[in-house]
This record gives C-alpha cells, structure tokens and sequence, in this order.
C-alpha cells in the first residue's frame, strides 16, 4: 500500500514498434487490467514501419478502458537505439517516474509489468531487467534457439567478466527504468543499432546504479527478427573492450563521462608523484597549485608544511577541505584577479597543454611568484614512441587522458617545451623525464614492475623517445651584470642616470 504522504509514481510503458501491425494490438492487449489504473500513460513508437503499425497503434490508442495514450511515427528509421532515445526523453518530457520498455512484437509479456515496475516503486534498484536465464532451460523450453541460446550464455559471461557484474542476461529487451536515473545517464551519445542496450547496462554499472532482475518466460513465435547476430556479437563486445579501455585512458568513449578529478597516488610514478619529490627537497613556502582537481596533491603539499591555494575551473566535492584556499577560474581566461602574490611556488602539473596560449598564462604566473620563487610544471611528450607509432600506422585518434588527451590544445617535444618557456621569460633549471604509466594500464603485480622498471631505464637512457612526461622546474629570467663585486639587474642600469643612451644597448654585453 502506498503511503499517504507519497504520491504514487507516473509508471510509462514505452512500446518500441517496427513493422509490428500484426502483434501490436495483441501485445497491448495482454496489460493486466488491474494494472492499467497504474498506467500514466503509453507511449507508441512507430519506427518508420512499411505496414499499418502506426494505424494499429492509434486504434488500440481509442479503445474505451485503455490507459492514455500517445502514439508516434518517425518518418525516417532511427534504429532500435534511436527509438529508444527518442522515447526516454518523451518519457522525461511528460514527467514519468518509471518506464518500462516493452517491444511491440509480443516476445515479452506484458503480463509481468507489475512485477517489472515494483522494485523501482520500492527504491530497491534504479533499473529491472526481465531475464530469460534465470530458471535453468526455460529459455530453451520457451522455443529460443540453441544457437541463440549459446551465443547469449557465451556472450553474458564475457561481459560479466569484463565488467566484473553478476547478471544472468545482458541481451534481454524486457527493461524498465527509473526517469531519474536515466537523466544522469548520456544516452543521447550512444548508438543507435541493437547494442544500444547493452552501452545502457554498462552507463549504469559506470555510475554505480543498481540494477535487480526478475525472470520471464521466453516466447518465440513467428516474428521477424531484424538482428544480424553476428554484427551484434561483434558490437556488443566492442562497447565492452571500448569501456575497459576508456578506464585506462585509450579512446575517447564519448557514452561513458569522463571523471574530472584526478585519481592522484603517491608514488603512482606520476608527473604529480615526480613533483611531490622535488618539493620534499624544497623549504615550506606558500604554493599556488594550478589544475588543482579534488586536492589530493595539495593535500600531501600541506602535510608538508606548504600553504597551499588551489584553481581549478570546475570545483570536485572535498577540495576546499583539502586546500588553504580555493579559486574558481577558468585558466584559458587567465589567472583569477584575486589571487594575490608573493607565491614562493607555483604548481603547474599538466596544465599548460589544455590552454591554447601557454606563455600568456606563464607570463602571468611569472607576476604572482615572489623573488626567487620556483615555477614546477609538467607536459606529456608527444615524441614518446606511442605517440610516433600512432602517427607513423595512419591510426593517429585522440584518448581520454594521457598523451593524446582529447582536451589537449597543445602537443610538446622537449625542444618546444623549452622554447615555450624560453620565451615567456623563464630560464629553464632543470628538466627530466618520468616512465611510461604501465602501472596505470596493467595495474599491480610482477608484470607492471618489471616493464616499470625496464621503462625507467629506457626513459634514463633515451628520453625523448622513451620519456611519457616532462617535469621542469623553471625561474623568472633576471638578467644580470657586476659591477664593483655587487650583482645588479641589468634593467636597473639600464635606467641609471649615469648611463649614456649609446651604451645603454652595449651594457651586460661581456658578463
């Protein structure tokens, strides 16, 4: 029984339909009669049919007894995905609370639409899934193929494994969702062929959604089937290796958000980890920490004694208990107005390669550093031998981090890294390189050290090629000369009174 004090939720049923005029009434027919009270509304998508699907629909739509309905058609095919997402965001349109996906061709029962819907009306899970392997050999009983059979077991156990989730079915088409829940899901960047359902499954596991199944029965009767299985078990296992290696970083994955804070380990063998040790060796000072993310560097900054204040242009929850201070501002516009001055150090850990005009940016840090204060920046190197190789196969595409950072307006060399710092006026006090991050890739173990290590010895002996990262440690240039044993800027002379104008050019000339 409901509670009083909530109000029932606006349950959908989204009906998918594509040359359905002979099952399409029938189907909805079956809605249990008890159920159809519940029923906000219907809502028919008719995917550009050659037959009479849309007349069906809106038939059955005029029907005394039936729940509202709207009803649809596309006037060119949008694919089995792109029904799908043009039906979620009617769905979120018309404020339902639930909707439950139910194919116009009858192969799922609509007689378990209760079943479906309570454990979302309960707050038990975010989606419910109808699986057909849930009771052993149903499937097989209820006329499903054996090849079908076995290339959906083979296929399940791939992608739980990949994955590392516990579902019974990931190719049911019996679904229902929470509206909610689908919002903060991009699923207007996922495709729009048949593996649409299988990139929705790994959007939830991606965002830690709960997902329960319920068994179904399995029924198999004269429908056509539009699915190539082959190009299907192909897709479905490219979105899985797709998502995996999104987590390490390689491709973009648009379908999956890309985290904005940064996943900072000490010792991880980072550029970050590689700053952290030159800072050990530095007194505590005040530190501007630039692309600062969730805090995490200027957490261990602070442990050290540092004062630190971080700018990042998007703030991650925790960051300002993790700094000093904290600034909101896009760097691309240039430091933030208020930020003060008299920084003893400022922490640049790949950041200049996502602005497209680095040396204003270092000019400006230049202004805010104190006297003798340190610059400490890191940039990927794109002469690293996976950049090459890419470039030199024909297969050059951008990353989720790393290298070939899809945000990255900037590419660096070591020489044009020194001639970008060179010319915002800094001299360049030393620069090294890190490893490749197979840690990142591989994880722990015997395998990940080894190559780390091999790598690091690679990196010592070659690092223009070998090097995955820069990191410098850069100075505001000061010009200087002697005169009577004493060093003074070379500018101070220059604006002597006792300096004649035709000597002012020649001055410093042979210190």
């Amino acid at each position: 029984m409901e509670s009083p004090c909530r109000p029932s939720p606006r349950i959908g049923i989204l009906v998918v339909a594509y040359n359905a005029e002979s099952t399409l009434e029938r189907t909805l027919d079956r809605i249990p009669e008890d159920f159809r009270s519940r029923v906000a509304e219907v809502l028919i998508l008719d995917d550009a049919s050659h037959d009479e699907t849309f007349t069906a629909g809106c038939r059955w739509s005029q029907h005394p007894g039936n729940p509202p309905t709207v009803v649809m058609r596309h006037t060119k095919n949008l694919g089995y995905g792109g029904n799908q997402k043009a039906g979620y965001a009617l769905a979120a349109e018309r404020g339902l609370d639930i909707v439950v996906l139910l194919h116009g061709d009858g192969q799922y029962a609509p007689e378990l639409l209760p079943q479906m819907v309570a454990p979302i009306e309960r707050g038990e899970c975010e989606a419910v899934f109808g699986s057909r392997m849930m009771r052993a050999g149903s499937a097989l009983k209820g006329g499903m193929p054996m090849y079908k059979w076995l290339g959906n077991r083979i296929l399940t156990r791939l992608e739980n494994g990949l994955l590392g989730s516990r579902l019974t079915e990931f190719h049911s088409g019996y679904r229902a969702y929470s509206v909610a829940a689908l919002r903060h899901l991009p699923i207007d960047r996922n495709t729009d062929a048949f593996d649409f359902d299988t990139q929705i499954i790994i959007q939830l596991l991606d965002a830690g959604m709960r997902i329960k199944e319920i068994p179904i029965p399995t029924y198999y009767g004269d429908e056509i089937c539009y699915v190539n299985g082959l190009r299907y078990a192909r897709d479905v296992v490219k979105d899985v290796l797709e998502y995996r290696l999104a987590l390490k970083g390689f491709g973009t994955c648009p379908w999956i958000p890309k985290p904005v804070d940064y996943a900072f380990k000490e010792g991880d063998g980072s550029s970050h980890s590689a700053i952290l040790r030159i800072m050990r060796k530095l007194p505590p000072g005040r530190v501007l920490d630039l692309g600062c993310s969730g805090g995490l560097f200027a957490q261990r900054l602070e442990a050290q004694g540092h004062t630190v204040t971080g700018v990042d242009f998007v703030e991650v929850p925790g960051v300002r208990e993790r700094c000093s201070a904290f600034l909101l501002a896009d760097l691309e516009e240039g430091l933030p107005a208020d930020l003060g001055n008299d920084f003893d150090y400022v922490v640049a850990g790949d950041v200049i390669e996502h602005l497209s005009h680095p040396e204003r940016v270092l000019r400006e840090i230049a202004e805010v550093l104190s006297p003798g204060g340190k610059v400490l920046l890191s940039v990927p190197n794109f002469s690293h031998w996976y950049a090459r190789l890419r470039v030199t196969l024909g297969i050059f595409d951008y990353d989720r981090r790393g290298i070939l950072d899809e945000t990255h307006l900037r590419f660096f060399t070591r020489g044009s890294l020194r001639r970008t710092v060179r010319s915002a006026g800094y001299d360049l006090l030393r620069v090294s390189a890190t490893g490749a991050p197979f840690w990142s890739v591989l994880g722990g173990g015997i395998l990940p050290r080894a190559l780390g290590r091999i790598s690091g010895l690679l990196t010592r002996m070659r690092p223009t090629l070998f090097g995955y990262q820069y990191v410098a440690v850069l100075t505001p240039h000061a010009a200087q000369t002697i005169i009577a044993g004493e060093h003074v800027d070379v500018q101070d002379i220059l604006n002597h009174p006792y300096v004649p104008a035709e000597r002012a050019g020649r001055v410093g000339a042979g210190t």
